[in-house]
């Protein structure tokens, strides 16, 4: 997940819902918050109880592998997007497109308004990603609090790249600079507006898929379909599309290998799910027929 949000086009909530940790990771979130807010108000039993229901063996793991792969990726990916754009969006392309089948999967029987929804989340993403990108600039510390707000909705939005947001403002670079340079001030400042936008969002998020399950998961699905305009390998830089070149062959192979490897995954996970459930004692009252 660290390593798909310094790439911008690629969402980190996309591979927590591929790998399964999604909706922990989302009850967890909208329980540490809850536990905040009791805790301000002096409630602190509660607090503590909120804090103990999220699902700490998932969380930990995923926030400390989050930290050490944002670090490393700072360094190793962006150089490389920058390098070899056309091949990176060509695997990248193929690790969405191959991914839209997890939630799809999870809306279970489709209605004609999960379609719709679908839809409408598919063309909004189509058109935020088409957005020119902002100037690369300084930019003061109060621009950086309302931008990382945004940006780490996306962190809990499958579909939508945290980074790809930060480019269209004009903040990837100095953000991947600060990442690079330990810039504490700016640090702050982002860790601050990236606090407040998780507060206010996640428990929205929380609520949307407690009270509208598959309606959500169809909204998650258009969004990963749309953002695959921001992927399409063959680009202008202002983010015009162009049509394949004489090396589209290539970056056919690169695509479908990666998309191939995110079916394996999934097929491998299936079988794990599908042998962990075998294993279970069966319940009370239960007889093999």
């Amino acid at each position: 997940m660290g390593a798909a949000e310094v790439v911008p086009g690629v969402s980190g909530g996309t591979v927590a819902l591929v790998v399964g940790v999604y909706e922990r990771l989302i009850d967890g979130a909208g329980r540490v918050v809850t536990a905040l807010r009791l805790a301000l108000t002096g409630r602190w039993a509660p607090a503590r109880t909120e804090l103990n229901r999220a699902h700490w063996p998932t969380i930990v793991p995923v926030l400390i592998g989050m930290v050490v792969a944002v670090l490393v990726a700072a360094r190793l990916l962006e150089p490389l997007v920058e390098d070899h754009p056309v091949g990176a969006r060509a695997v990248f392309s193929g690790l969405v497109l191959f991914s839209i089948v997890v939630p799809a999967r999870m809306v279970g029987r489709w209605a004609g308004r999960d379609v719709a929804v679908a839809v409408l989340g598919a063309g909004v993403a189509f058109l935020l990603t088409g957005l020119p990108p902002g100037g690369d600039v300084d930019p003061p510390l109060t621009l950086v609090v309302p931008a990382a707000a945004v940006a780490i909705c996306a962190l809990v939005l499958p579909g939508v790249s945290g980074s790809f947001l930060l480019l269209t403002v004009g903040l990837y670079q100095p953000t991947l600079a600060a990442v690079n340079d330990r810039d504490v001030g700016y640090l702050g400042a982002f860790a601050l507006g990236a606090a407040l936008g998780l507060g206010l969002f996640v428990k929205a998020l929380q609520a949307a898929l407690r009270r509208h399950h598959a309606l959500t998961l169809a909204l998650m699905t258009g969004l990963m379909a749309g953002s695959l305009r921001a992927l399409w390998p063959w680009q202008e830089e202002d983010r015009s599309l162009l049509a394949p070149d004489d090396g589209a062959l290539p970056m056919l192979a690169l695509a479908v290998g990666a998309g191939m490897a995110v079916t394996a995954a999934l097929l491998v996970q299936a079988r794990v799910e599908r042998r962990a459930a075998a294993a279970l004692p069966a319940a009370p009252g239960h007889t093999d027929r």
